[in-house]
Parts: structure tokens; sequence; C-alpha cells
């Protein structure tokens, strides 16, 4: 039997993309050579809050991109449904400017991975960060979140759904799902 917990409200995923983008800010200086790249799906919608949220404090308005993992995927063999492919867009030199990958959820870090690899069949960015709404933890590579909304406590076998409004017609939520 399943059972389905909210772990994050509209008021507390509002409060941690806050969060986000205050550690983005003190960890960038130079907001004007700054990229956050999401990962589809929510992290498309997460990157453009967390822009939006960067705007406001700061006044500047870094760059904004969307990277596809879908043909960079390890487990493309392994998944039943593979993922629709979207464009890639990264409207802005590599080369001149630092990326921070964005994705709804950390798990095994597979999809940072991919995101990786994608980004670098681009150009070189000096540097690439990582920031997650939720990181529930059980990398199974050497990668985790350098920027994270909410550490949670799962199980391998749980799963961590995220809702966007303007993504999912359902009010902004994150929900545990517990087998």
């Amino acid at each position: 039997m399943k059972t389905r917990e909210c772990v994050m409200d509209a008021g507390a995923i509002r409060r941690a993309i806050k969060r986000l983008a205050h550690q983005i800010i003190e960890d960038h200086p130079s907001l004007e050579h700054l990229a956050l790249v999401g990962i589809p799906n929510r992290g498309v919608e997460l990157s453009r809050r967390l822009q939006q949220e960067i705007e406001a404090e700061e006044g500047v308005r870094v760059h904004l991109g969307v990277i596809d993992v879908s043909m960079h995927r390890d487990d493309i063999t392994l998944r039943r449904q593979l993922s629709t492919i979207q464009a890639s867009s990264l409207p802005f030199e590599l080369e001149d400017c630092e990326i921070i990958l964005v994705d709804d959820v950390f798990f095994t870090g597979r999809t940072c991975r991919a995101a990786l690899d994608a980004i670098t069949s681009f150009g070189r960015p000096p540097r690439i960060r990582f920031a997650a709404l939720i990181d529930r933890g059980y990398p199974e590579l050497p990668i985790a979140p350098q920027y994270t909304g909410k550490k949670l406590h799962t199980t391998k076998n749980d799963h961590v759904e995220v809702r966007f409004e303007n993504v999912d017609n359902e009010p902004d939520a994150a929900w545990l799902k517990k087998l």
C-alpha cells in the first residue's frame, strides 16, 4: 500500500527558493557572469523562479538556459519509458559564464551527470555547480548539490514528486510517496 505525504507546501517552496537564491547570491559576487540552467521539466521552472528572486534581490538579471539530458542518460536501456526530448537552449557564451544546473529533486546524481555531459558538448564553462529544491540523497556517483532548498530523509524505494502550478496545473507542493 502506498502512502502520500506533503513534505513542502507552496509557502515552504517559496521560502526554499528564497534561501537558494540567497545562497547563490552570496557565492557569486559577479552575477552578470552567472547562468541558471534548468533540467526539464521542473528544473526549468525552478531556474526561472530563482532568476526572478535574484533579480528582485539584486537588480541583476542572470542568464537563463535549458539543457536536455535525454540522450546523455546512462540508463536509457533500463527505463520503461523514454523521456521526451526537448530543445536545449543556452543563449550565452558558456566560456564566459559560471553555470548552476538546476533540478527539482536530487536522488542518485545520474541526472546531474547526464546534464554535465550535455553541457560540455556545447562548450567549457569555467565552473559548474548544482542546485536542487530537494536533496533526498542516495548518491551513486560522487555528485552532490552545492545549493539545497530542503534535505529530505527517504528510503531508496520512496518517490519524491514536486508539482508546480505553471507546469502541472496543480498547486505548488512536494509529495513523498512511500511504498
